[in-house]
């Protein structure tokens, strides 16, 4: 039980604390910043909505009104697959990248500050291995969205 509430807790408390800091620097939230990165890192800014839910584990109806959020300040833009004409992409604009690139380094900050400096090599390493088989293992259970 120790380990289950401090898991919850230690969670709760850093989404919510990246998320202020990205808020009050650069005025998006958290899920703002994972949806940037992840467009960022894909060739021509641009992924699939069905497999951008996935990689960000949304679901596709959450995703769907996070981009339309992020769209109405111009941050992301939605587009047709051009291939065959039945998917949407999400698309990051050049305003999305510029203000990734701003809020970047307060995100990385955070991360080393709230998580990374507090725990040494082997633990962060022993973290890794555990948080990606609890990653593998729900992943393997069948969506509900």
């Amino acid at each position: 039980m120790r380990f289950w509430r401090a898991w919850i807790i230690a969670s709760t408390l850093l989404d919510g604390r990246l998320n202020r800091d990205l808020q009050d620097h650069h005025g998006i939230s958290h899920t703002d910043y994972g949806v940037l990165v992840m467009l960022s890192e894909q060739e021509g800014y641009r992924m699939r909505m069905s497999a951008l839910a996935e990689t960000l584990a949304m679901s596709k109806s959450r995703l769907s009104h996070q981009v339309s959020r992020m769209e109405k300040t111009g941050l992301v833009q939605r587009d047709g697959d051009r291939s065959d004409g039945r998917g949407i992409f999400a698309c990051l604009t050049p305003a999305g990248r510029t203000l990734l690139e701003k809020a970047a380094p307060t995100h990385v900050e955070g991360v080393r500050r709230y998580v990374v400096d507090l725990l040494t090599e082997s633990e962060r390493a022993q973290a890794t291995v555990f948080l990606e088989r609890v990653v593998q293992g729900l992943r393997a259970i069948a969506p509900t969205d």
